[in-house]
Parts: C-alpha cells; sequence; structure tokens
C-alpha cells in the first residue's frame, strides 16, 4: 500500500512505524473474515482493511472525525487479524497510532472524557478498585438485574500462598484487579511453582502494566507506569531472578512490549529490553517444567474426570502466540476438552471495552458462552482475569483460571 505521510507525521518515530505497517498491507480482506465486529456490523469500516484506510487517511492529512473514531473505538484490539494476515501487517501497532491521532484532532464530549478518565483511574489502582468492589458486594443482593449482573460475586478464599524459600527466584505480576476479582490465581501459581522449587516473589511496588492507559490514549501515563514496574523489579532482576511470571494473558501481552514501548526512551530502554525478555505467560513455565511437575499429581487424579471448556483469551492465542498449547497441557493432563466452535474469536471483554461498547461486548460475550457451554462442561478455564469475570457474567457454570484447576490435581 503506498502512503504520503501528511508533514506532522512525516520524519516522526511514529510515522515511520506507521509507514512501514501500511506498505506490508496489500487490501488482500483475509482479515475481515476472522474480525468479530465485522462479523456483527458487517461493516467495511468495522473490520481492520476499512480501518486501515481510515488510519492511512488521517496519517496523511485528512481531517479525521467522529465517524473516524467510532469505528477505531469499535475495535477490540483482538488481534485475530494479525494471526490471519498473511502479510505480517502489524495491525495492533497501527491501530494504536492511529487512535492517538484521532483523538487530538476530535476529542472527546465531557461525559465521554470523564468515563475514560474515571477508568484511568480506578482500574488500574487496587486501593481505589478493591474497597470500590466490596461496597459493589455488598449491595449486590439490592441492585437491579441488568446492573447486578455487572457486579461479580465475592471470590472463594485462595489457599494459602506458600512460604517456602528456594534458591531459584521468579517474580510475579500481581495486577490491578485479579487480587480482588480473582486472588486464588496467583496463590495457585505460588504453590505450583513451591512444588517445583521456585519460589515466586510478589513485588509490592509493582502495580498495574499500563495497558489500561496504554488503550485509552494515554500512553505516557501508560509509560509512567510500565517504568514503575521496572524500577520495582529491576534489583531482583539483576540479583538472579529467572522470570517475571504474568498469569493475566492481558497483561502478558502488554509487558512483553515494553522494550517497543519505551525504545526511544534513553533511561529505560535497555531495561525495558531485558524485561520484555523475561516476561512469560505462566503457561510457558509450566510447559517447560512440566515433567518435574508430573511427578507432584495426586496418584488419584488420572481417575478423576474432568470435563472442561477451555476459553483461549485473544492476548494469548492471537498476542502471545500460544495457541493451542493450554489446551495441549490440559489434556495431557487427563482434562478432557470439550469442542468450542469459532474459538478464535473474542468474547468481548477486551479490558474496558466491556465498560465502553457494552451492546457489542455483550453480543460477542453471549455468543462465547454459548460456544464454550455446547458440549456440557462442567466447567470453563481460562487464562486471563479480564474474560474470567466477563464470562462469568453470562453463566451459572463457573469460570477460573486453568491454572487453579491444576493446582486443585497436586497432592501436598
Amino acid at each position: 500500500m503506498e502512503t504520503t505521510l501528511a508533514a506532522f507525521m512525516k520524519d516522526t518515530p511514529d510515522g515511520a512505524e506507521a509507514e512501514s505497517i501500511l506498505r506490508k498491507c496489500v487490501h488482500c480482506g483475509f482479515c475481515t473474515a476472522t474480525c468479530p465486529t465485522y462479523q456483527l456490523l458487517g461493516d467495511e469500516l468495522d473490520g481492520p482493511r476499512g480501518r486501515i484506510y481510515l488510519i492511512k487517511q488521517v496519517l496523511e492529512g485528512a481531517p479525521a472525525t467522529a465517524k473516524t473514531q467510532l469505528h477505531l473505538d469499535r475495535c477490540l484490539t483482538c488481534r485475530s487479524c494479525e494471526t490471519t494476515c498473511p502479510s505480517g501487517v502489524h495491525y495492533s501497532r497501527l491501530l494504536d497510532i492511529g487512535r492517538a491521532v484521532v483523538e487530538k484532532q476530535v476529542g472527546r464530549d465531557a461525559p465521554a472524557s470523564l468515563e475514560r478518565a474515571a477508568l484511568r483511574k480506578v482500574i488500574p489502582n487496587a486501593s481505589l478498585f478493591s474497597p470500590l468492589l466490596k461496597l459493589g458486594q455488598v449491595a449486590r443482593p439490592l441492585l437491579p438485574a441488568a446492573l447486578k449482573q455487572k457486579v461479580p460475586a465475592r471470590p472463594a478464599p485462595a489457599k494459602p500462598w506458600p512460604q517456602g524459600n528456594h534458591a531459584r527466584k521468579m517474580l510475579v505480576l500481581d495486577g490491578c484487579v485479579q487480587p480482588s476479582l480473582s486472588p486464588a490465581t496467583n496463590a495457585a501459581t505460588a504453590r505450583l511453582l513451591d512444588q517445583l522449587g521456585i519460589t515466586l516473589l510478589r513485588i509490592a511496588q509493582a502495580g498495574c502494566c499500563g495497558a489500561v492507559s496504554f488503550h485509552l490514549n494515554a500512553q505516557d501515563e501508560a509509560r509512567d507506569a510500565m517504568r514503575r514496574n521496572i524500577d520495582a523489579w529491576w534489583p531482583y532482576i539483576t540479583n538472579g531472578a529467572e522470570k517475571i511470571v504474568i498469569t493475566a494473558s492481558g497483561c502478558g501481552v502488554m509487558v512483553k512490549d515494553y522494550a517497543h514501548a519505551l525504545m526511544h526512551d534513553e533511561a529505560y530502554a535497555a531495561k525495558a529490553k531485558r524485561v520484555s525478555e523475561l516476561a512469560c505467560d505462566i503457561s510457558e513455565v509450566i510447559i517447560a517444567e512440566k515433567a518435574a511437575l508430573m511427578k507432584h499429581l495426586s496418584p488419584h487424579a488420572s481417575r478423576l474426570t474432568h470435563k472442561i471448556a477451555f476459553h483461549a483469551p485473544c492476548t494469548l492465542q492471537h498476542g502471545l502466540k500460544q495457541k493451542g498449547t493450554v489446551e495441549a497441557l490440559l489434556t495431557e493432563l487427563g482434562f478432557e476438552l470439550t469442542p468450542v466452535a469459532d474459538a478464535h474469536l473474542c468474547c468481548g471483554s477486551a479490558g474496558t471495552y466491556s465498560v465502553l461498547q457494552p451492546e457489542l461486548s455483550n453480543q460477542l460475550r453471549d455468543n462465547k458462552v454459548s460456544a464454550l457451554t455446547r458440549g456440557a462442561p462442567l466447567a470453563i478455564l481460562t487464562a486471563n482475569i479480564g474474560c474470567q469475570s466477563h464470562l462469568q457474567c453470562g453463566t451459572a457454570l463457573p469460570v477460573r483460571h486453568w491454572i487453579e484447576a491444576l493446582d486443585d490435581l497436586l497432592s501436598v
């Protein structure tokens, strides 16, 4: 695709990257076949190819409009199109650049600006999110049905965090909402790794990965969060921590992208690159340690029936490129996985998308729940806290992180 960037983009780092991405696009349209919003809306401008054209026009100097912004806002950033694209178009990075430019040109009205500011203030801040969540849970029985559905029930208490102090150390990103919504997830991870002779370290100074702000066009704010996390982790990295383990695949994609996000920051570029190299999804650790893990399974585990449906988050299969890895592991460990139609499609959670685009989000969730429950599983397992909470709002079946189900199989 030929491009002629406008003066305000030409000779800038974002302009150079956008031009490189645009030139890879060959207009083939394969991406539209796997785009969730195009499938729902049937509008070329609500598919990747149409959005690429809109971004190209803006970067070449055409004025952005509220309509341009609407079509970009409707994108889930699920990256299914990247998995499909035969030309390797890095659409999500082009979208980040395009959204930022359109935001500056078009702006937001006061209610929309306030809503987005509130999301950036509350969600990444555990000291605000946790008490607000607890208040909502206390009031949940009194809420109208529509609102009640959006407030998750109180989670079951987590099993104790192990007290072992092993020579092998790994860091874990607690995340901003997961400790309140699903405290069992990282506790289960710590218990599993403890059995493998690995101590999992929580670093209090590390907080939100930065994804919420980054994808709400507050990218400088997001980079500040990245620098804070790097500063918090760095002493442990220099002291031999092997990995930064991430149990929310959405956060994993963001941390693995620190190197790119901070590549022009002279003070942090090298550190960010090292952090991105060390960041890994928990599935990568478990698969690498699988032989040792098998020795710790309960002797009764092979006789248990575990009929489950696995929901592969977009960030796991399209962002981290871990398509099929967790499913293969669970099958090997004795779980019976029911078939899931259109497993490549997004559930509609997509960070703050479920708040900002509720109608589309709920349609996608209902479609996903229907696909997940068609095989009559006993539970749904997933790999990302946002998807877990979103799906749980649409089904009575328990929705858990797969690492918790694996923890249940340990004999300790």
